[in-house]
């Protein structure tokens, strides 16, 4: 569930000769160093409380110099450290409350081998299973993992091995199929997940193909955000079609 900022008219309302900026002017100075910022962006994170910027009278959005500097810190410590927003919200309250807490352990990331070049960020580590263990992780047969892949819910590599999150997919589609949900009847869903794959793609395309290797690293960052916005969006959507209909 998003977080509804603490801030806004009646709480955060701008004052009368405090110099503050619209949503717009934000964005020019955050640019330069973050090129992938977007007004959206900027509005996501103040719907999970990262930022609360006050409001004019009529309901603008007015950022103080403070609050920059509050969305420059979030926006580093996702590209540098692979941080999720909930853990930069509280280690960032933490400071706020005069306390010092150490930066968390960097999420998401492999240490180099001794010797190796790194020209920014280490690229993620990916975690892969064999088939036997898929077959026994999630409990299923052989003909059954034959089955769904040859309807292309599951996709083994070329060395065979599969994605560890195809653990999680085998048995969902093992529980569905309980309630007479047979693969055919999952392509749709197979479908619809991948046409927001290629939404997804299409936001992170232009900062993989960026000079700066830490925009280019970001793009997983932002890839795995808007899933889980995808995702959630999703969800949402799913269970009030379900209320209009049962109502």
């Amino acid at each position: 569930m998003l977080r509804t900022p603490t801030g806004g008219a009646g709480h955060g309302t701008a004052t009368k000769g405090e110099r503050l900026m619209s949503i717009g002017t934000v964005l020019t100075q955050l640019h330069d160093e973050f090129p992938e910022i977007t007004i959206s962006k900027i509005r996501f994170l103040e719907a999970e409380g990262l930022v609360e910027p006050r409001r004019t009278p009529s309901g603008y959005r007015k950022f103080s110099a403070a609050d920059v500097q509050r969305l420059a810190q979030v926006l580093r410590m996702q590209r540098d450290h692979y941080l999720p927003l909930k853990v930069i919200r509280e280690h960032l309250d933490a400071v706020a409350r005069g306390e010092q807490p150490q930066l968390p352990a960097q999420g998401g990331r492999r240490e180099p081998a001794p010797g190796a070049a790194q020209d920014g960020p280490a690229a993620p580590t990916v975690a892969r299973v064999s088939r036997a263990a898929l077959l026994a992780g999630a409990g299923v047969t052989e003909e059954q993992l034959t089955e769904w892949e040859s309807y292309g819910l599951l996709t083994a590599s070329e060395d065979g091995s599969y994605d560890a999150e195809a653990v999680t997919v085998a048995r969902l589609v093992a529980e569905l199929g309980r309630f007479g949900l047979e693969p055919r009847h999952l392509r749709a869903v197979k479908a619809g997940a991948d046409r927001e794959v290629g939404l997804v793609e299409q936001v992170v395309a232009p900062l993989r193909r960026h000079r700066n290797p830490q925009t280019r690293a970001h793009a997983e960052a932002t890839a795995k955000e808007l899933a889980t916005l995808s995702v959630r969006l999703h969800a949402a959507l799913v269970e009030t079609a379900l209320g209009v209909r049962l109502h």
